[in-house]
């Protein structure tokens, strides 16, 4: 069926880029897009629990969303990859004592390139859609806890994204966020 995965670290240890290979024939195409025994995705994922699953779809070029985390003890791993369309997804290290705290990550997903990014606990996670009616899926090593939301802005001066469009269409919530020099 479909070849096997492989794993891309980045700068970032912990945040993995995972490329997966469809199958395509005449009929259209098949994609593992998520196997536990394959090693590619056991060494990324490990013997994390699947708590829940998330879709998201966001209809407009250049919409930001996060950048999201969940607080400890409430840190989960994310592992995201795009259904439909295609975002820049961006990973951010807010993990205290890291040697790349505070540093970020971007990789282009998108069904055509059949890949995903891990985002370990304590890394924050957000998205610039590239392309209209972008669907993302979402696996998550824990439950969603309402107190223990946290983040970052996206247009912290000290972090510097480089969002590769005019970042559009921020929540309220996500306008919210503290700067990360004023986070706890």
């Amino acid at each position: 069926m479909s070849n096997g995965a492989e794993l891309h670290p980045t700068p970032i240890e912990g945040v993995l880029e995972l490329r997966t290979q469809p199958f395509a024939d005449h009929r259209g195409a098949f994609l593992n897009a998520f196997r536990a025994a394959e090693p590619a995705f056991r060494e990324a994922w490990g013997e994390k629990a699947i708590a829940q699953v998330n879709l998201s779809r966001s209809e407009a070029v250049g919409t930001v969303r996060g950048l999201h985390l969940q607080a400890p003890p409430h840190s989960e791993a994310k592992l995201v990859r795009c259904l439909r369309g295609r975002v820049w997804d961006v990973a951010v290290d807010l993990r205290t004592g890291s040697a790349t705290w505070g540093r970020w990550q971007a990789v282009e997903l998108s069904p055509d390139l059949g890949n995903a990014l891990l985002i370990p606990e304590g890394c924050a996670h957000g998205f610039q859609v590239l392309e209209a009616s972008s669907e993302l899926l979402y696996l998550h090593s824990g439950a969603w806890v309402p107190e223990a939301e946290a983040g970052v802005r996206f247009d912290d001066p000290q972090l510097a994204i480089q969002w590769p469009l005019p970042p559009l269409g921020l929540s309220g919530r996500d306008l919210g966020l503290p700067l990360l020099e004023s986070r706890p």
